[in-house]
């Protein structure tokens, strides 16, 4: 049986930047703690598509949509080790698990975020870029 995966979610992920994917790249530096904001399992074919958001420790450039995650979000989300960080919210990486080369469905979520990300993430989708990893 497979694990579902479930908004909030943290979960280890090679994500790939935009600006890594506009310069040629097509895989993530290394592997980086990312929040589920959607994951959504298809009647059709029982796929589970995911939205994936980097979690950084490096303060977001001028310009860029992030949450700055409160310590006490951070020791929730299995964090607890990272000074500061943010959630991503201007760009996403797509994926599906069963069809995926970076997901282990098994693996270990590392915690779970309660805070309303998928908000957020919802009025910024207009513009926000979607980096696909099924390629």
């Amino acid at each position: 049986m497979r694990r579902e995966f479930r908004p909030g979610e943290v979960i280890s992920y090679p994500y790939l930047w935009a600006w890594q994917q506009q310069r040629g790249e097509t895989e993530g530096r290394k592997q980086r703690p990312v929040c589920v904001v959607i994951a959504i399992r298809s009647t059709g074919d029982g796929n589970t598509h995911l939205a994936l958001l980097a979690i950084t420790t490096q303060s977001p450039q001028t310009g860029r949509l992030a949450l700055e995650i409160p310590d006490i979000e951070r020791k929730r989300a299995g964090l607890g080790d990272l000074k500061e960080s943010w959630i991503m919210i201007d760009e996403y990486n797509y994926d599906i698990v069963e069809r995926s080369w970076y997901i282990e469905p098994d693996r270990e979520i590392l915690g779970r975020f309660r805070v309303k990300i998928a908000g957020m993430f919802a009025e910024a989708r207009s513009r926000s870029g979607r980096v696909n990893r099924l390629d």
